[in-house]
């Protein structure tokens, strides 16, 4: 599989959410912790107790992030600890390679477990075969002794990595989703960026007669779209509503708030704001055609500037919005995003050196490491302080400053992560709606009956956050 499909990162990106599953799992009680690292002597500058000739072994996802950004922290690693010898390797299909490692007692020390078929983490867990990631957290940070590992984080970071309270999971990266645009044609025709969605639909008929398409979209992955549609909803309708369709309430996808968007989006494809063709693109298709300037708007993800770098055309200049609001009523500022975490880290509770494990993580979370990765992946780190001061791309920036206007409202839907069935149903309504082969109320009741078909089987785990 390419590394950079929708299954990489983007709407699947969200099952980088998997460990909130047993989070928020009803009944069968929390996991128990696995025992804490086994580690020597701890002082100022060795806080977790690493052994200093204690080699470590450290398996990296090598996707569209590449894993330089991996051997940087690597090198601070070493300079604190220069008797070490580290083992790296930089691999996909990570969960084959690795799991006859865990079978065997033998897992590396550290584990970048993402991509396609990465290791069910969920499994790990139950089989205590993952070590706790308190010792971690209550770490000093590299950068500053009085401030904990865990106060230096984006907020929602140790939660959706949480099995029962208990931290197992350290994901790395931060997607954000949003509205891609070039500033560069904006400041071109004067144009400016839509707070409501009837500017939205006013900028689309100006940009019509530009000889331009307002919106494309990555048409083989309708999911793509949900990112927006799902976000107006979440404004819309405040998370009271996101937390009835994670929780399969009774009616939730018939609620006001979600008819009043999914009718707002099936008048986008209505009044022609959405390029032809667009449906057959996949999503590098369609991504590299809105870098043509056949379009103005795409949704995406924040990977997006680096999954276009190399047919980006000099001066276009890309940025990210907001999802407009629905109207001045939404219940959440126009601030708001959708954003979750990604690049999941493990320590195997079975490593040779648990606590080289957790201090590679904790130098992975310094200042210097940090921004390292924001600058060689062109991706934004859950170091809440990564991007200060630093030369950042248009895109990059973009997406900074949207985490820093949301603020508190950082959002997530937990549901497509949760129910595969239901995830799928939206998707395939949403594909259906913005082609006018289902209407709005048709969409609706769709992914209402297979809410409710999730919520009656017996055999499907139900999850509540």
């Amino acid at each position: 599989m390419p590394e950079n499909t929708p299954t990489r990162r983007g709407f699947l990106g969200l099952l980088a959410l998997t460990p909130v599953v047993a989070a928020c799992a009803t009944g069968g009680g929390a996991p128990v912790a696995s025992a804490p690292a086994a580690a020597g002597p701890t002082s100022a500058a060795n806080p977790l107790g690493v052994a200093a000739k204690d080699p470590l072994d450290v398996v990296i996802f090598k996707g569209g992030f590449g894993d330089d950004w991996a051997k940087f922290a690597e090198s601070l690693y070493t300079r604190r600890h220069p008797g070490a010898k580290i083992t790296h390797a930089g691999i996909q299909g990570v969960g084959q390679a690795m799991q006859p490692r865990m079978v065997a007692g033998d897992p590396p020390d550290v584990i970048d477990n993402s991509g396609a078929g990465a290791l069910d983490v969920a499994s790990l867990v139950a089989d205590r075969q993952l070590l706790s990631l308190e010792k971690l957290l209550d770490a000093p940070s590299a950068d500053d002794p009085a401030v904990k590992v865990r106060d230096t984080l984006v907020p929602g970071i140790v939660e959706a990595g949480s099995f029962g309270g208990v931290p197992y999971v350290l994901n790395y990266a931060y997607t954000v989703w949003g509205l891609w645009y070039s500033s560069s044609l904006f400041a071109k025709h004067g144009w400016t960026y839509p707070a409501t969605w009837a500017e939205m639909l006013t900028l689309g008929d100006e940009i019509k007669k530009a000889g331009l398409a307002p919106w494309t979209y990555q048409g083989k992955y309708p999911e793509y779209m949900n990112d927006p549609l799902l976000t107006m909803v979440a404004k819309a309708g405040g998370m009271e509503q996101v937390a009835a369709i994670d929780n399969l309430e009774p009616g939730a996808w018939r609620a006001g708030s979600v008819r009043a968007v999914v009718e707002a989006f099936a008048e986008l494809a209505g009044r022609g704001h959405i390029m032809k063709g667009s449906e057959a693109l996949s999503h590098t298709e369609a991504q590299t055609a809105w870098c043509q300037g056949k379009a103005v708007f795409i949704p995406c993800g924040s990977w997006l500037e680096a999954e276009q770098a190399k047919v980006t055309p000099a001066g276009f200049d890309m940025v990210a919005g907001p999802t407009p609001r629905l109207s001045d009523g939404d219940k959440l500022p126009g601030t708001a995003i959708q954003a979750a975490g990604s690049e999941p880290f493990i320590v195997p509770a079975q490593g040779r050196n648990t606590a080289g494990g957790l201090e590679f993580l904790r130098l992975m979370l310094a200042k210097e490491s940090a921004a390292n990765f924001a600058t060689t992946a062109s991706a934004m780190p859950v170091r809440k302080d990564a991007l200060e001061g630093l030369p950042l791309s248009s895109g990059l920036k973009s997406v900074g400053e949207l985490v820093a206007a949301a603020g508190e409202h950082a959002l997530s839907y937990r549901f497509p992560g949760w129910y595969a069935p239901l995830a799928k149903a939206v998707h395939d309504s949403t594909g259906e709606l913005l082609n006018g082969r289902v209407s709005a109320a048709q969409w609706t009741e769709r992914v209402q009956k297979a809410a409710d078909q999730v919520a009656a089987d017996s055999s499907i785990t139900k999850y509540k956050r």
